[in-house]
């Protein structure tokens, strides 16, 4: 039975004093699931309200709207008792706090997970950094610094070409999702022990872990991978080719797609040969197969061959924009795009990936604007 009134995390209640990127990516992710999130900025509004352009309807930075639904809004001055004062009330009552100063400005503050959890031991307190707690603690906790210091930047870009980032701050998506999963284990274990705890996410961890097989082969091996551009380490046919009017992704996971490849193709018997029989074969040999594929590719167009492939079973697709990705999410019913409609024009932002079927994640409020703690009341419900 789906109740649509209520999330999965109706009754839980989220300060939210982190800023950028992977906090409130995370709160928005817990707000969308029900949570009642109480977003706290300084006086001067979290950074991304000035990176822009672009904006939305409302004239509010689209970096800042694609992360902060959901969350009702207060701007404090943390350096003022009477407003720390406010943030600590608010976190007497909280269930979880989510932040990512820099390690030793919330202590302080008096906000620390020890200060607060002596009065309130239910808390679940999520603290995000670069580079940890611990000696790392004194590095910037930047997105760009961590692709470079975690190897990411190493083995992303073309082979012969220089050290590039992801085309999105991916290591802060990594890590406010981590942050995520945390908060919810730590709730979960709540249940059982009635007691809180910290939960720590550091950018550097997020990076490598995010790494998977790369920094996995890494650990076993003790060589660092090198670049392949859009190629893959360990499986061949897995990259883009050339067509006749554009590029195509094609995507091998195993020798029976191979096979159906090279049929498709219009070259049945290259399966067979031995330099190419197998995917150990093909990887070794993959100059020489892309060569090969290159030279049949281009005799039709990249729409084609996506279409041809996929009635084949062979992974394929074409190279799109984020606007014609967003348009193949339509087209295959996943409802990519939601709006909540405001008096100053509609907020639209990019779905929530979670679907639930019991309680369905919510769009109930647009990132906020800043509201004065004078007359702002925290047990309004939103």
């Amino acid at each position: 039975m789906t109740d649509a009134s209520n999330g999965a995390l109706e009754g839980i209640r989220v300060l939210d004093l982190s800023r950028v990127l992977a906090g409130p990516l995370a709160t928005m992710y817990l707000g969308d699931l029900g949570a009642d999130v109480i977003k706290i900025e300084p006086p001067a509004g979290d950074e991304t309200r000035a990176w822009v352009p672009p904006v939305d309807a409302r004239g509010v930075s689209t970096y800042f709207t694609g992360v902060n639904r959901n969350k009702r809004g207060l701007r404090i001055n943390l350096t003022r008792d009477e407003d720390r004062e406010i943030v600590l009330q608010l976190a007497a009552e909280a269930d979880v706090l989510v932040e990512n100063f820099r390690p030793g400005v919330m202590e302080r503050f008096g906000l620390d997970y020890e200060s607060l959890s002596a009065g309130n031991p239910g808390l679940v307190y999520c603290s995000i950094t670069g580079f940890g707690s611990g000696a790392g603690r004194e590095l910037a906790g930047f997105d760009l610094l961590a692709q470079a210091q975690s190897g990411l930047m190493s083995v992303t870009g073309a082979p012969d070409g220089e050290p590039m980032k992801v085309g999105v701050a991916l290591v802060d998506v990594l890590a406010g999702q981590n942050a995520v999963i945390g908060i919810l284990s730590a709730l979960r274990a709540r249940e059982r022990t009635r007691r809180g705890q910290r939960v720590e996410i550091s950018l550097l961890s997020a990076a490598l872990s995010g790494l998977a097989n790369q920094s996995s082969s890494t650990v076993v091996t003790g060589q660092s991978p090198r670049r392949h551009g859009n190629a893959h380490p360990s499986i061949a046919p897995y990259q883009m080719y050339p067509t006749a009017d554009g590029d195509l992704v094609i995507a091998v996971g195993n020798d029976r797609q191979f096979e159906a490849l090279c049929r498709e193709l219009g070259s049945p018997d290259l399966h067979e040969d031995p330099r190419f029989a197998a995917n150990g074969a093909r990887v070794a040999h993959r100059a020489e197969l892309e060569t090969v594929l290159v030279a049949l590719l281009t005799s039709a167009s990249a729409g084609e061959w996506a279409e041809r492939l996929t009635a084949r079973g062979v992974p394929a697709g074409t190279v799109n924009t984020i606007a014609q990705g967003l348009e193949l999410a339509e087209k295959v019913e996943l409802e990519p795009v939601v709006t909540i409609a405001t008096p100053e024009g509609d907020a639209r932002s990019v779905a929530n990936p979670i679907r639930l079927s019991g309680t369905p994640v919510r769009y109930l409020l647009p990132p906020p604007d800043a509201e004065d703690h004078q007359t702002w009341n925290p047990r309004r419900e939103p």
